[in-house]
């Protein structure tokens, strides 16, 4: 299923800025009062998650998340939640090892244990893990046998992000606020809701635990401190506290538009590919990722909808230009049936060409190395 992302029930408070980082609250207009997500913390740092049947991952596993919902529509509430204030209970030389059976797993008739972000980073990582699905004489046996498994990707854990533990230590929480928008040098870096304002406030600190990826890290590092945007009210109009309010409103409301038409645009105004991966009552959760757009904007994510389709839970990752290329040349090639002379033709260069691409993605291992070879042979001398 491909749609766009619709964040319709929430809306964009003004932003708070501490250096270069900005966090835009989002408040629901009504709390989402039967699912309720609460945190589970794990002692240990890395984990070894079984996807399926002899297939496995080993991953940076900070906390899962406890969906509960109920039935009938009547209240959830979010029991057990547990957030770790002693970061001396984790070592920080080890990095042991936990078992879990996969991303989502059932606790309860009405508990579903998922690991945020995972979901996401899972099915961008298997994005056509199969491998070319005919046997063109480039590839290698290794890419016709095993396909693309394993792969790897990189990322920071929020903690590394300067800046971000300071903001989201000092900054208030509004009323009614269910999640937040976090920018790091006016760029987009992840998105976060959920159902009730209740969960927020207990899960806001895990922000620190999620992954983001290498440019957002960067920014925090390297860019300046971002200006705040200030609310401007001419006092010519004002004459009583009532146009006092409706001038503020006026603004809280231009802010919002601006947020999503501008700000949020690269996340809100593109369509993406859904995957449902979990069922529960009314709710559905699914991950979700973009058509790898190189040079722009590009977010994968993970979401709990309800029956209406309207956002409960979301949590996203802006992937690197890097790892957008990589998806870019995947998608290229599945659409090809892997077929190295036509996906060339489609992106306007040649076979070799595509083949250095493919080196320079990391996908070396695809191509026997006689061809490899070959390609680099033709870029040095210029050969068509």
């Amino acid at each position: 299923m491909t749609t766009t992302l619709d964040l319709t029930g929430l809306t964009a408070r003004p932003a708070q800025v501490w250096g270069a980082v900005r966090l835009v609250p989002l408040v629901r207009d009504e709390p989402i009062g039967d699912l309720r997500l609460h945190a589970e913390l794990y002692g240990d740092a890395a984990g070894l998650v079984e996807s399926g049947p002899r297939h496995a991952y080993l991953s940076y596993v900070p906390h899962g998340f406890v969906a509960t919902w109920t039935g009938d529509g009547t209240p959830a509430a979010a029991y057990g939640t547990q957030l770790c204030a002693d970061r001396d209970q984790v070592p920080a030389d080890t990095m042991g090892l936990r078992f879990h059976r996969r991303t989502a797993r059932r606790q309860a008739k009405d508990r579903l244990r998922f690991l945020p972000l995972h979901l996401s980073l899972e099915g961008y990582l298997a994005l056509h893990s199969g491998g070319p699905t005919i046997a063109w004489e480039e590839w290698s046996h290794r890419a016709v046998g095993q396909g693309l498994s394993p792969r790897a990707e990189e990322a920071y854990a929020g903690a590394e992000v300067r800046g971000l533990a300071d903001a989201l230590r000092v900054f208030e929480i509004h009323p009614g606020q269910c999640g937040v928008m976090v920018y790091v040098a006016d760029a987009l870096a992840a998105a976060f809701a959920v159902p009730h304002p209740d969960d927020y406030r207990a899960l806001h600190a895990t922000l620190l635990q999620d992954l983001y990826g290498e440019l957002i890290h960067h920014y925090a590092t390297l860019v300046l401190p971002v200006p705040d945007f200030r609310a401007r009210i001419a006092d010519t109009r004002i004459g009583s506290l009532d146009d006092l309010r409706r001038a503020a409103a006026g603004q809280e409301e231009a802010w919002a538009r601006f947020h999503d038409t501008t700000m949020a645009a690269g996340l809100l105004g593109h369509a993406y590919t859904w995957q449902t991966v979990y069922r529960m009552g009314r709710f559905t959760l699914a991950r979700f990722r973009p058509p790898f757009r190189p040079k722009e904007e590009n977010h994968i994510g993970e979401a709990i909808t309800d029956d209406s389709g309207r956002i409960a839970y979301l949590k996203t990752f802006r992937l690197s230009e890097t790892q957008v290329r990589r998806g870019h040349l995947l998608d290229r090639l599945a659409a090809h049936d892997w077929h190295l002379p036509d996906t060339a033709a489609e992106l306007g260069i040649d076979t070799a060409q595509l083949g250095l691409r493919l080196e320079a993605a990391g996908f070396a291992f695809l191509l026997r190395q006689d061809v490899l070879d070959g390609y680099r042979k033709r870029a040095r001398t210029g050969a068509g």
